[in-house]
């Protein structure tokens, strides 16, 4: 998930969402010891997707620490 990135291609901005208690899945939730290490996980979303992504993270279990705004300029040859 680190660096993962979700949405359309029609917004042209994009967030980085820092994202901390973020579960792996079901089966990793009944093991009685934590899986990841790292406390931080990086999301990359589309404009147009914010409000769902928080959503699916939320009903995860992980919690929003930062939003970010990115940008994606390209790059021009001068």
């Amino acid at each position: 998930m680190v660096g993962q990135l979700t949405g359309g291609t029609t917004s042209n901005r994009y967030f980085r969402y820092e994202v901390v208690g973020l579960r792996q899945n079901e089966e990793t939730d009944k093991t009685n010891y934590p899986i990841r290490s790292s406390g931080s996980v990086f999301i990359t979303v589309a404009e147009n997707r914010m409000n769902q992504e928080m959503q699916r993270i939320t009903r995860l279990g992980g919690k929003i620490i930062n939003i970010e705004p990115l940008s994606f300029e390209p790059k021009t040859d001068s």
